[in-house]
């Protein structure tokens, strides 16, 4: 068994009686969004969704990354990589970017007062224009044959991430650009040999947010902890797994 894994969690739940401030995570508000039942049985009444196995390839591609970009933050010059691309921008420079990173302890934080939500999420890097405006920016690890793109399904859970990024750094008074990048790292397998390195092609992909719908989720995310539980989600594979599982213990 997990050590990491605590099947009833008591600690982090949403009481309806309490005044004080419930704090929800980023991946939490795209939980809700992918499944109310599952979020409802997380945040309500501890049971969680078994996690999955680590990516450690891809934490060690976003660590050096940080590492690299703040080699540029220190100088305040611009990656070579913006200058490819033609992006007019450099890192900013923040006493609060190691605090606004730490998505499990602070990370960019929001009270939302229809609510009463305490809103969070950990952000990969922010670069700042000759204007002011601030760029949002996450960083992906891949490998595959094709060209990266955000064109997939599954990837719009990457745009609602930027565009919660993007929405809590409005609300605490930054000017921000519609448009943040993702720092794409496509692993090459098409190499003779390992020779004790894996090499990547790195784009610098940019995406155009609209934070337009979180106002709209808040509340149903509210009326949802506050509710009864909500009915299985026939696109979810939790809820499928459940109820299979029940109705083989029921016959």
């Amino acid at each position: 068994m997990s050590e990491y894994y605590k099947a009833n969690r008591v600690r982090n739940l949403y009481d309806p009686e309490s005044e004080d401030p419930f704090k929800l995570s980023r991946s939490k508000i795209d939980l809700f969004i992918k499944c109310p039942k599952c979020f409802y049985l997380d945040r309500r009444l501890g049971i969680g969704q078994p996690p999955g196995y680590p990516f450690s390839l891809n934490s060690a591609v976003d660590a050096l990354l940080k590492k690299e970009f703040d080699l540029h933050r220190a100088k305040g010059t611009a990656h070579p990589l913006m200058t490819e691309y033609g992006l007019k921008a450099v890192p900013l420079q923040d006493s609060r970017m190691d605090e606004w990173r730490d998505s499990l302890r602070r990370g960019i934080q929001y009270l939302h007062p229809g609510t009463n939500l305490l809103l969070t999420g950990g952000v990969d890097d922010v670069w700042v224009n000759p204007k002011g405006e601030l760029i949002i920016v996450d960083y992906k690890a891949t490998s595959k044959k094709d060209e990266v793109n955000l064109d997939a399904e599954w990837q719009d859970g990457y745009k609602r991430q930027m565009e919660i990024y993007q929405w809590l750094f409005r609300q605490n008074g930054f000017k921000v650009m519609d448009t943040g990048y993702f720092v794409y790292c496509n692993g090459k397998a098409d190499l003779e040999a390992f020779d004790k390195k894996l090499e990547f092609d790195i784009d610098l992909l940019p995406y155009k947010g609209d934070d337009s719908w979180i106002e709209g989720v808040l509340k149903k995310v509210k009326k949802c902890l506050n509710g009864s539980m909500p009915a299985p989600n026939p696109d979810c594979d939790f809820c499928r797994y459940r109820q299979a599982v029940n109705e083989v213990e029921n016959t």
